[in-house]
């Protein structure tokens, strides 16, 4: 056993020793004994993206805190389980920086497993080279998925080019951005686990954190990845705020048969870092897991788990 697996089963099966409160007490007082401008920081981060509940040091409300905690309590086994299903020391390092992170505000850990070598997703030490790929990039807002993929692999590094996303307002800006390159199809709809339709919600803040809603009288079409695309598809990108479970039970079909290399965000609800590898997993035995981080160093979003089937 080396350190960083001696930290991680030491910090997870301290969660199985104290009860519940005991874990959400621990938190409150490690997030108050922070700087009070980093809780401000945190604080008005969690109001613009709603995703993990509400922290609000003057009314005493740390929601976000005992959800957490209660996770932690109920699924350390999961934690367990995807620690075990990693693949290199560095996806490792990564989950455990991200669970210190949570449970004992731990910024130095958190910024050391930053990823500033390679560009978003496409980790060079995992995928080295591309080559004929059917691209599917869901949640595409303006392209910059599309192109961190061609400036890391080459424009012959693929055949066809798909790009979802639910903002109208965007569409412009990313045929802008892609427009000097060939072969790419885009699609003003929701990936999502049926054929229809769905409203979207916007965010004040950034168009980038729109999302879906049964409550918004905004209606897009929506679509699953397994109707849509009768083509073979080689790789999956998904970042939809929330949306990643439910596109993927969609293209659970192309996953199953085709076996696309996956890059899913898994940060936007307390549970999607342990649900969304046991989905896949559920669906096919044929990936080798990683993790890498491309958020900052206070709270970890940016979550990428990435899925290469076995025999690439």
């Amino acid at each position: 056993m080396n350190y960083i697996d001696e930290k991680f089963y030491e910090l997870v099966y301290s969660w199985q020793k104290i009860d519940l409160y005991d874990l959400y007490a621990h938190m409150v007082k490690g997030f108050k004994n922070i700087p009070l401008l980093t809780q401000k920081s945190v604080e008005d981060f969690f109001s613009k993206f709603q995703y993990w509940g509400k922290i609000d040091s003057e009314n005493e409300n740390f929601e976000s805190f005992y959800q957490k905690a209660k996770v932690f309590k109920n699924n350390y086994q999961d934690y367990i389980w995807l620690y075990e299903h990693l693949c290199d020391y560095r996806s490792k390092y990564v989950l455990y920086a991200i669970l210190n992170n949570y449970y004992n505000f731990d910024f130095a850990n958190l910024q050391n497993a930053q990823n500033f070598l390679f560009k978003q997703y496409f980790d060079l030490d995992i995928l080295p080279t591309c080559k004929d790929e059917v691209f599917v990039d869901v949640g595409a807002y303006t392209g910059d998925s599309v192109l961190n993929f061609i400036s890391s692999y080459g424009e012959k590094s693929y055949k066809k080019i798909y790009c979802y996303d639910i903002t109208e307002e965007i569409f412009t800006k990313m045929q802008s951005n892609l427009q000097h390159y060939s072969n790419i199809e885009y699609k003003n709809m929701a990936v999502t686990n049926y054929n229809g339709s769905i409203g979207v919600a916007h965010n004040d803040f950034s168009n980038s954190a729109n999302l879906t809603s049964t409550k918004s009288n905004d209606i897009v079409d929506a679509t699953m990845l397994d109707t849509d695309i009768q083509e073979k598809i080689t790789m999956i990108k998904m970042d939809i705020e929330g949306g990643e479970i439910s596109a993927l039970k969609g293209a659970k079909t192309h996953i199953t048969i085709d076996k696309p290399k996956l890059f899913i965000s898994v940060y936007h609800s307390n549970t999607d870092l342990i649900e969304i590898p046991k989905l896949v997993c559920s669906m096919t035995d044929c990936y080798n897991f990683y993790l890498r981080y491309y958020g900052g160093c206070i709270y970890p979003t940016e979550i990428v788990l990435i899925c290469i089937p076995k025999n690439d």
